[in-house]
């Protein structure tokens, strides 16, 4: 038993929290069942790594640029307050776990590895639970595995003393939210990719879901029945049709609005912080720092284009040969490959307004739990629902979601986090899903204790029945041969 934990613990350690190296074995997996020549095995293997490792860069970069902000308004404003970002919210639990439920951290990791079982397990079994999607994206499956382990130890506190019962409730909570949560965007999904046979695993993927909907079904349509206006229809007058460029359009607009902060914070702040250089111009600093952004986002954007083609086909070969009609989920980054790329920023900038919105509340209504925005909520979830609301509902459902998304990410994590008690420690996951969906799951197990861990296991597990109930015939065609899917909604439409 010590050897086996040892090998899961070289694995989890060194692949399975790589997510760059976890895509490389999915990959090599695939080509391997595909019967491919190992150099092209080699090939795809180090194309898929060096291609996310990209990703990885673009998002690194964008977090540690946003970083002066974070810390200013936290520091500079005297505000001591809960940090909402999963790095931030894994902390709190590492640190605060031991202390307040008397349990290592260590268990999370066991809980990791049985919670991505059950992942398996359910798709294996597509035909009778109908979930396809395989929750790949690693760090996010750590992050999370963190924060299940806190809020289930909190609403279950009669388990602490059982933990083998304990891990197997929390790994099939979590298990299925994963496969569940990725499978329900798989429409939205190979819909704006056109059939590429990923779907995005990562912390927002109900917000997607939830929000794809209310963008078609309020925003969809114009009374006449015209189409509405995408971000990209908009022709923009005279200098502003610079805006239609991406880059340009990024770069400005975090000029204005983070170019702003930057210099709210002031040049001796900065200075102090070590953010800017002795001697060193203000101005060049806050336009550098600024137009990064759009240099790491054309990084993120490269990184997606080489590392999804590879995964794409060699998928084929692991749902060909052992998970039949499934699809990787990963990283919401890739989304920023497809649709509308001014979505992004829109999306950001939307989502932003509406956190320092409810900050605002929170503060004038002497909260007991104070927030700082955390750059990956506020960046990834909101950029990613732009993407998708734009496809749906237009520039309207682009900019209003992810803004009302801004406010539920700050007053859901204020209030789970204050009372599990997470926020006394620094730091919450914060992102949507986190926000909405585990507070409502939480609440229902703390409060109906077992009956409450059966009803969110069976209220999970019917969601993908009710999704293949909605479309029999096009459910599992959609993943299996998205060109005949499309003809089929084709002949549907013509009826």
């Amino acid at each position: 038993m010590d050897i086996l934990m040892r090998v899961w613990s070289y694995f989890a350690t060194n692949i399975l929290q790589q997510p760059a190296f976890m895509i490389g074995l999915i990959v090599a997996l695939g080509y391997i069942l595909l019967r491919k020549p190992w150099y092209d095995v080699l090939a795809g293997v180090i194309k898929a790594i060096v291609g996310y490792l990209i990703l990885t860069v673009g998002s690194s970069g964008l977090v540690s640029n946003f970083r002066p902000v974070l810390v200013g308004l936290k520091d500079r404003f005297n505000m001591d307050a809960m940090v909402i970002d999963p790095y931030f919210g894994q902390n709190a639990v590492t640190a605060g776990v031991e202390e307040v439920f008397g349990k290592g951290f260590g268990d999370a990791m066991i809980l990791l590895l049985i919670a991505f079982i059950v992942n398996i397990l359910l798709v294996r079994f597509s035909k009778i639970t109908k979930l396809r999607a395989l929750f790949t994206t690693g760090h996010v499956q750590v992050q999370q595995a963190a924060t299940a382990y806190w809020l289930i130890m909190f609403a279950l506190p009669g388990l602490l003393t059982h933990n083998v019962a304990l891990i197997v409730v929390m790994a099939v909570i979590l298990g299925a939210y994963w496969a569940v949560g990725s499978n329900l965007i798989i429409k939205p999904c190979q819909e704006l990719t056109d059939g590429a046979g990923i779907t995005l695993a990562h912390q927002q993927m109900f917000g997607i879901a939830l929000n794809t909907w209310l963008a078609e079904k309020f925003f969809g349509k114009k009374k006449d029945g015209k189409e509405v206006k995408k971000i990209d229809d908009i022709e923009l007058p005279g200098f502003m049709s610079i805006f239609n460029e991406n880059m340009v359009c990024t770069s400005i607009l975090m000029l204005i609005f983070f170019g702003a902060i930057l210099c709210i914070l002031g040049r001796d702040y900065l200075t102090e912080q070590g953010f800017l250089a002795e001697g060193a111009s203000m101005v060049f600093y806050v336009i550098q720092t600024c137009l990064y952004f759009a240099v790491y986002l054309a990084i993120l954007q490269l990184g997606v284009r080489t590392f999804v083609t590879e995964l794409t086909q060699s998928f084929q070969g692991i749902a060909d040969k052992i998970l039949p009609g499934s699809v990787p989920g990963v990283d919401c980054a890739v989304a920023f490959g497809f649709g509308s790329a001014n979505a992004v920023p829109l999306g950001f900038l939307a989502g932003f307004v509406g956190q320092i919105l409810a900050i605002v509340v929170l503060v004038a209504l002497q909260s007991p739990v104070l927030v700082i925005c955390g750059f990956v909520p506020v960046f990834f979830d909101n950029a990613t629902i732009a993407i998708f609301a734009n496809e749906k509902g237009g520039i309207k459902a682009a900019l209003i979601l992810p803004f009302i998304s801004g406010l539920c990410q700050v007053f859901g994590s204020a209030l789970i986090a204050g009372w599990v008690g997470m926020a006394a420690y620094g730091g919450y996951l914060g992102m949507w899903d986190w926000a909405v969906v585990w507070p409502i799951m939480t609440g229902a197990m703390k409060f109906l204790s077992y009956a409450g861990v059966a009803i969110v296991a069976i209220a999970l597990l019917a969601i993908p029945q009710l999704q293949y109930r909605a479309d029999k015939e096009g459910y599992f065609l959609m993943t299996e041969d998205y060109e005949a899917y499309k003809e089929m909604k084709e002949k549907r439409a013509a009826k």
